[in-house]
């Protein structure tokens, strides 16, 4: 591994029209599953433009996975769940229904600046609650955490092989060759983060057992959803699952983005 002090090839990661293809050594028997939501979903601000106007509390998740596959929940982020609120969203959702949970902050930041181990288990240990129907652990970094290999390579090592996890890397410096090789190499997910500043997309990269986007602009025209729809397909036809979620606003926009990209036909 390359100390946090010798240089890195650093790869761009916002070339949109070169991606790597998906390994593996003959066809896939089995096609992956496109999951595809919200970052949340508990905002009474999107009736009457996504949900009844009449829906509120514990049922606006029920109805919410009526229409879409997966949600990324966001207080999670905040909090960690107890036993009974994890069974009440899983209570509330088909069998099919992914979700992905937003590490919680303070324990994800301690297990990257100094030795996971002693906290890694309270961290984790409320998202097995979730059982077959987690689909991720997403650890999201900083903008102002600055690359360091021993403290990724630790977590990496210590993090449950359980858990599938998916980590954001906020600075600049974590976009290098070595950094994308120690993910594949712990089968951990490099998310791919599509945001408002950027003139291009990102680059989609397969390091783990499916792909993880963030779609976080305000808006995607038709044609931008087919693009995005277009650069899914070699990674489903693989057999690769592949979660996208966009943001969430006030109004309930995101959500209708996320129902035009579940149904290919309105794009």
């Amino acid at each position: 591994m390359r100390s946090p002090s010798a240089p890195a090839r650093v790869v761009s990661t916002r070339a949109p029209l070169t991606e790597a293809a998906p390994p593996g050594g003959g066809p896939a028997t089995t096609r992956g599953r496109l999951y595809v939501g919200t970052s949340g979903f508990a905002y009474p601000g999107w009736s009457p433009r996504f949900y009844p106007s009449d829906l509120k509390g514990d049922a606006l998740l029920a109805y919410y996975a009526t229409r879409l596959t997966a949600v990324e929940l966001n207080n999670t982020f905040y909090q960690s769940p107890s036993a009974s609120k994890v069974e009440a969203w899983v209570s509330a959702t088909p069998l099919s229904f992914r979700f992905s949970v937003k590490a919680q902050r303070g324990g994800s930041w301690r297990a990257l600046s100094g030795e996971p181990d002693p906290g890694l288990p309270w961290l984790t240990a409320p998202y097995r609650w979730f059982g077959e129907r987690l689909g991720t652990v997403l650890v999201r970094l900083p903008d102002n955490m600055i690359r360091s290999d021993e403290r990724l390579a630790a977590m990496l090592e210590a993090w449950p092989r359980d858990l599938p996890l998916t980590v954001e890397f906020g600075h600049p410096s974590w976009a290098a060759d070595d950094v994308t090789a120690m993910l594949r190499q712990a089968g951990a997910v490099l998310c791919a983060t599509d945001v408002p500043d950027d003139p291009e997309p990102p680059t989609l990269l397969r390091t783990g057992p499916f792909m993880y986007i963030r779609l976080r602009r305000h808006d995607y025209s038709p044609a931008a959803l087919r693009t995005w729809r277009d650069r899914f397909e070699p990674f489903l036809a693989a057999g690769d699952d592949v979660y996208a979620f966009f943001r969430h606003d006030e109004i309930g926009h995101g959500a209708e983005l996320a129902l035009r990209l579940v149904d290919g036909s309105t794009i």
